[in-house]
C-alpha cells in the first residue's frame, strides 16, 4: 500500500465511496477529531495502568475506528446500486455503547461518591484521560453540527457521548488507582 497518493495535494481528500470534498469539510472535521481521540486513547493505554483498562481501551480504539468509517461514508454512498452496504463492517451499534456503560458502572462501582466537579490533574496518566475527554466532546460536537447537515447514524452520537463519560470515569479510577489526589471544584465566594 502506498503511503502517498498525491490526490490531497490541492486540498481535496475523498470519502469512501469516492467522493471528493475539501479537506476543511464538516465530515473531515469529524472523523479527523475521531482519529486524534484514538490516538490520546493509545497514550493513556501505553500508560502504567491495570491490564483490564488496556483491553478495553484496545476495543474502545478498534470502535474509534469503526466509527471513523462510518463518519467517513456519505449517506448517499452507503448503499451500493444493488441494495448491498458499501461499508462492509459490523457497526457502532447497542452493544458498543453497552460495553461503555458497563464499564462506566463496574469502576463507579468502586469510586467515592462525587460531590463536588474534579479539576483535571493530578498525574500525567489523569490529565490524558482528560484531554482525551475534551478531544471526545468535540468529536461530539462536530458530529452533532454535521448531523444538521447530513443525517449520521445516531449510534455515532450516543457512542461518543457515552465515551466521554467513560474517559471521566477512568480518570477518576486512575486517580485512585495512581494514589493521585482528586482536587474539587469548590467556587471561591464573592
Amino acid at each position: 500500500m502506498k503511503i502517498y497518493t498525491k490526490t490531497g495535494d490541492k486540498g481535496t481528500t475523498a470519502l469512501f465511496g469516492g467522493t471528493r470534498v475539501p479537506k476543511h469539510h464538516l465530515r473531515i472535521e469529524s472523523y479527523g477529531t475521531v482519529d486524534e481521540l484514538n490516538s490520546y486513547i493509545g497514550l493513556i493505554r501505553d500508560q502504567k495502568i491495570d491490564e483490564l483498562s488496556k483491553q478495553a481501551l484496545i476495543k474502545i480504539q478498534h470502535d474509534l475506528f469503526t466509527l471513523g468509517a462510518m463518519l467517513a461514508t456519505p449517506p448517499e454512498k452507503e448503499t451500493l446500486k444493488s441494495g448491498k452496504e458499501r461499508l462492509n463492517i459490523p457497526k457502532i451499534n447497542d452493544d458498543s455503547i453497552e460495553f461503555l456503560e458497563n464499564e462506566i458502572d463496574t469502576m463507579n462501582a468502586t469510586l467515592p461518591q462525587m460531590t463536588h466537579f474534579v479539576l483535571p490533574g493530578g498525574h500525567s496518566t489523569v490529565s490524558f484521560c482528560h484531554i482525551a475527554r475534551c478531544v471526545c466532546r468535540r468529536a461530539e460536537r462536530l458530529s452533532v453540527a454535521l448531523n444538521e447537515d447530513e443525517e449520521i447514524n445516531n449510534n455515532v452520537l450516543m457512542y461518543l457521548n457515552r465515551l466521554s463519560d467513560y474517559l471521566f470515569v477512568l480518570a477518576r479510577k486512575l486517580t485512585q488507582d495512581l494514589q493521585a489526589e482528586e482536587v474539587k471544584w469548590i467556587p471561591e465566594k464573592l
